[in-house]
């Protein structure tokens, strides 16, 4: 460094004067920061309904859903009529799960989803309705859990764990859950997977092959590399999932096509 300069302070032309150096530079307008706040449930918040008190049912057949299907014509559920159940999204979901932004929900906005606010007149309702789908129905009646919205508390949880104890094989359940394996809610619902496992298949929506030693079963995003087979309602090899059955039957993980 030159004689006299200091090694600690930043050398200054004299003809520039002081900082900020105001002949040169125009100081920046300050620029408010907007940010979106963070979504915690549907979009579509005018498509939550409370829990309903006359002849419209939460669950909904799955004729009423192409991709669904209603009657199950193949594998140890069939003759079993298809009905789901749809809850908001991101309201009742882990915050962890990796479609919180771009869930497919948001391309869903004329479908209905039911509150879970009221916890005693929500579950009683879905006990109402579900006893009286098995009148309806002597094959019984297996439940896609959930079209949007995911397993929301331990009570939740055991709710269904009392359901599938007392109808026995007359009522059976699957779908795919957000929560982590190892997870509080995750750990609950994989133990109702082992109770029933031949009535309860909860898939883990997070790409991994499965897990033989506490029978856990995934579904994966069509990057997935692993051992796995490809929706076949997606790649238009079956009509729906009631003439497929693998989701309830494979052991492999599951690939879907990102939506």
């Amino acid at each position: 460094m030159g004689a006299g300069r200091s090694r600690h302070k930043p050398f200054i032309p004299k003809h520039l004067g002081a900082p900020p150096f105001s002949r040169f530079f125009v100081a920046m307008p300050e620029i408010p920061c907007y940010t979106m706040p963070m979504l915690t449930t549907t979009r579509y918040k005018k498509s939550i309904k409370p829990v309903p008190s006359d002849h419209v049912f939460m669950l909904k057949p799955g004729s009423n859903n192409k991709k669904l299907g209603f009657v199950v014509s193949k594998g140890k559920h069939k003759g079993k009529r298809i009905y789901s159940l749809t809850l908001p999204e991101r309201e009742t979901c882990p915050r962890s799960c990796h479609h919180w932004d771009d869930c497919y929900g948001n391309n869903m906005p004329f479908a209905v989803r039911y509150s879970v606010s009221d916890w005693e007149a929500f579950v009683g309702r879905l006990e109402y309705e579900i006893a009286t789908l098995l009148e309806k129905h002597k094959h019984g009646i297996l439940i896609r859990l959930h079209v949007l919205g995911d397993f929301f508390s331990s009570d939740y949880i055991r709710f269904w764990d009392g359901l599938l104890s007392f109808y026995g094989d007359s009522l059976a359940v699957y779908g795919y859950t957000a929560h982590n394996p190892g997870s509080k809610l995750g750990v609950l619902v994989g133990r109702l997977n082992l109770t029933y496992p031949e009535r309860c298949e909860i898939r883990y929506s997070h790409g991994a092959n499965y897990n033989r030693l506490f029978d856990q079963r995934f579904a994966a995003e069509e990057s997935f590399d692993g051992d796995s087979f490809d929706c076949p309602e997606q790649t238009g090899k079956v009509k729906d999932c009631a003439s497929c059955g693998l989701c309830w039957e494979a052991t492999k993980t599951v690939r879907f096509l990102t939506h």
